[in-house]
């Protein structure tokens, strides 16, 4: 076979419209916060100079731009039932789906109850209730894009491919940073934003999500999937296609020989240790605080005394930075290894968001802070943004993948809302504020960071090279873990 098989590549770039979708739909709240905070949040409270209904409007706004993980936590939680009853691919049609009634609903949450700009922070709820349906998409295609790649993909390029929907879902984020900076130079000021714009950038993922369905009719199910039901006959005609007749026989064999050991398929049938290791993982990745950068750029960049349209500008930066080091890690993930990746990658977090807390803690919020924020991204989209998801799709066993991958992906959104809605809770705190200026937040990331370095170099077994069956020897049965795993 040809490194790059043709259909291979065909079927992972039309997967990892899954990530591009899960980038898109996270990071379109990004553009909107002051909008959604002056539609929604603010005529609800009468004295916002009042210490208490300003911490009160804080705490609302942080739901509202961390709703829809409420919707991924959910999607997480019931994507192993989708991934081992419904499927790998149908499970991705349903995420499509929610995707497109999302980005209708979020765009016009009045209709069809109140004429579209009339009602205001009474609807404010039913604009949670769509973002949370598109949350659950992106719960779902968290887990089934990268496990789908996963499933189809030749281990010598695995790490390669599965990256690519790290690379989609960055790409994604980047796309909403243009689509909003267009949106916002499109009206005229604030005003027009805080009332139509920010409409027309959720519409927008209506594009995308549109295109996704359409072409995930035309792609099969994994041979994985479709051993797992006991269907060996059109695995191996979906195995034709990605591999030679001589790597289709075997790797048909080592599933066969994967599925009929006698586990109990249960979710801790290989141990404790495994799931544990993939939830901290999960943790990690959003514990070093990615998400506060993505979702509150646009805030963070307007609290160095920049304008809406530059904050929005600079936010296209970080995003391109963004995408630059995911590409470093898929030329990397299958050369270097991937705890290599993991540990430099939260090093350098940690020494930049370390740095970046002390910047503001001193008065410092220009250059300097940039600078830091760029390398802080730089560092997780070389190690934790696109590595977390190689692994994921890589350390469990054929029998608990779809469960284990289920726990480790809702772990990662219950930490993601944690760290999502308690952001503005802490970088607003009138305390915090007065002591730290805004500094306080970014250290506690940057402690987390040198806690991710720590825990990937003592526990996480090394996957390159290795197949999806060959890493069930990693694990004992009993739950001890292989010499071989570190």
């Amino acid at each position: 076979m040809s490194r790059m098989n043709p259909y291979v590549v065909l079927l992972t770039l039309i997967a990892t419209l899954g990530g591009l979708l899960f980038g898109y739909d996270t990071a379109v709240i990004n553009g909107a916060v002051d909008s959604l905070k002056a539609y929604f949040i603010n005529p609800r409270f009468a004295d916002l100079t009042n210490a208490a209904q300003a911490n009160a409007a804080n705490s609302l706004l942080g739901f509202v731009v961390s709703s829809a993980l409420i919707g991924c936590i959910i999607g997480g939680l019931i994507g192993g039932w989708v991934s081992t009853h419904v499927g790998r691919k149908r499970g991705l049609i349903i995420a499509a789906l929610l995707f497109l009634v999302s980005a209708l609903g979020a765009s016009a949450p009045e209709f069809p109850f109140a004429p579209i700009g009339h009602g205001g922070p009474g609807y404010m709820w039913n604009f949670v209730a769509y973002r949370i349906v598109g949350g659950i998409g992106v719960g779902l295609a968290s887990m089934l894009s990268p496990m789908y790649i996963a499933e189809i993909a030749p281990p010598k390029v695995r790490g390669n491919l599965v990256a690519w929907n790290q690379f989609a879902i960055i790409f994604g984020m980047l796309v909403i940073y243009f689509v909003n900076f267009g949106i916002s130079k499109a009206g005229s000021g604030d005003m027009w934003l805080n009332s139509i714009g920010w409409r027309y950038m959720f519409l927008s993922g209506s594009i995308p999500a549109s295109l996704f369905l359409i072409l995930l009719f035309f792609v099969p199910e994994t041979p994985r999937f479709l051993m797992l039901k006991g269907d060996e006959s059109a695995a191996h005609a979906v195995l034709a296609k990605l591999v030679t007749p001589e790597e289709s026989k075997k790797e048909i064999a080592e599933i066969r020989a994967s599925l009929s050991e006698h586990h109990s398929g249960k979710l801790f049938s290989f141990g404790v240790l495994l799931v544990l290791i993939g939830v901290m993982l999960s943790v990690f990745q959003q514990f070093v605080g990615i998400n506060v950068v993505l979702y509150y750029a646009t805030d963070i960049f307007k609290g160095m005394g920049l304008t809406t349209n530059a904050s929005l500008f600079q936010t296209i930066i970080v995003g391109a930075v963004n995408l630059a080091f995911t590409v470093v890690a898929i030329l990397t993930v299958d050369r270097f290894g991937r705890k290599p990746l993991q540990i430099i990658g939260a090093l350098v977090m940690a020494a930049s968001m370390l740095a970046l807390g002390t910047e503001f803690w001193l008065g410092g919020k220009g250059i300097a802070a940039l600078i830091c924020m760029l390398l802080y991204t730089a560092g997780f989209a070389v190690s934790w943004g696109p590595v977390t998801w190689v692994l994921l799709s890589e350390i469990f066993p054929n029998q608990i993948r779809g469960k284990a991958m289920a726990v480790a992906v809702a772990a990662q959104w219950i930490a993601n809302y944690l760290v999502s809605w308690t952001f503005p809770i802490l970088d607003n705190n009138p305390y915090l504020v007065k002591h730290f200026d805004h500094g306080f937040a970014y250290w506690i990331y940057g402690v987390m960071s040198i806690l991710a370095a720590v825990f990937v170099w003592k526990l996480v077994p090394e996957t390159k090279g290795r197949t999806l069956e060959q890493m069930e020897a990693l694990w004992h049965v009993t739950g001890k873990k292989s010499p071989q795993a570190i």
